[in-house]
This record gives C-alpha cells, sequence and structure tokens, in this order.
C-alpha cells in the first residue's frame, strides 16, 4: 500500500535525514507513525528497493542506505570516525547525554573551564574542520554539524536548547557494531 505520504517521506529521508518518533515537528513525527505501520513499511521498503533506496529502521527511527562501492565505504568510515569522537565529546561533556537529552551550547562552554578532558578532545576536532578560535565558535560548530545531520533539533530558540533526537540511536548501534577481537585489543604496537 503506496500511502499519500510517500513522497513527502521520500523528500526527507533522501536528503540523508531521519525521520525520528520524538521530532518536536508534527510533520515528521506523523511520518513516523505511517512507517511504522508494518504494512505500509513492507510496502514502502519494495517501492524504494526499485530505485536503489533501502528503506531502513532503527530504534524510534527510519533512515535511508544504498549499496555502496569500496570508494564510498571508506569516506563513509572516515564520517563514522568522526561521529565517534563527536559522541565521546558530548558524553564527556555530560555521561547523560543520549536521546531525549536537551542541553545549550553555553552549558558546554561553561563545563569546558573546568573540565581538562573535555577541553582535550575539543582541540582534536581541528582535524575535522573546526578550527574557530574562540570555544563558543567551535562548539557552535559541532552543534551545527548534529543539526544539519539531524541527530539533535533546536527546541527553543530564546534560551538555545537543543534536543538529542532518536536518530543518536544511529551512531550508537554504529559504535556497538565495530567489534574488536581481544587479541588485537590487548597488542602493543610495535
Amino acid at each position: 500500500m503506496i500511502t499519500k505520504y510517500t513522497s513527502e517521506i521520500f523528500d526527507v529521508l533522501r536528503k540523508g535525514q531521519f525521520i525520528c518518533s520524538n521530532s518536536p515537528d508534527d510533520d515528521i513525527q506523523k511520518l513516523y507513525k505511517v512507517l511504522e505501520e508494518n504494512e505500509t513499511f513492507e510496502d514502502l521498503y519494495e517501492y524504494f528497493y526499485q530505485i536503489n533506496y533501502i528503506l531502513e529502521q532503527g530504534n524510534e527511527y527510519f533512515y535511508f542506505s544504498r549499496i555502496e562501492n569500496n570508494a564510498d565505504l571508506d569516506r563513509k568510515l572516515e564520517k563514522a570516525f568522526n561521529w565517534i569522537d563527536i559522541l565521546d565529546f558530548f558524553k564527556t561533556f555530560d555521561s547523560s547525554f543520549d536521546v531525549g537529552f536537551r542541553f545549550s551550547p553555553s552549558d558546554i562552554v561553561n563545563q569546558l573551564k573546568n573540565n581538562a578532558d573535555l577541553k582535550a578532545k575539543l582541540e582534536k576536532f581541528k582535524k575535522i574542520g573546526v578550527d574557530k578560535k574562540s570555544y563558543s565558535d567551535r562548539i557552535k560548530k559541532i552543534i551545527e554539524k548534529l543539526e544539519k545531520d539531524n541527530f539533535i533539533t533546536l527546541e527553543n530558540e530564546i534560551s538555545e536548547t537543543y534536543k538529542v533526537l532518536t536518530s543518536l540511536n544511529y551512531l550508537k548501534d554504529i559504535i556497538t557494531a565495530i567489534n574488536i577481537p581481544e587479541e588485537i585489543e590487548n597488542e602493543i604496537p610495535e
């Protein structure tokens, strides 16, 4: 059963965005509910597969994946490592950073003043283009990246409060899927 929302779903997902259950956007929540119906999901999976998009379902989110060649896989691995560093940074900021968590850039900047680990992790981001001068500018750059890739959303413009979306589970799933065998983990490089 192709739904009247098929083109809206396609428009959101083809941009690399997620459709999340906890999005504050009513239209996205409506699309999530449509996709959540088993029959609709299966039909749309088949429909999108015909045009080389794979409709995927995660823990309270949906997204498109595609079959990639090796060159694209290398690029994606590099991006995944960057996301691991970003997630590590936010977990260092607050260990309860997870789906539904709310924060503001000023919360992070304030914690940078007293947290040497957080400062060191922020310095590592110079490699990924976060080379702004002030802490505030650097934090805003990282937040823009999270927001652009649809892992967080601005919930309150006045207080500059952001909310972590269920699409963060995608990053957590990637990290969980990385399996380092114990014998390699304990090896000392020569």
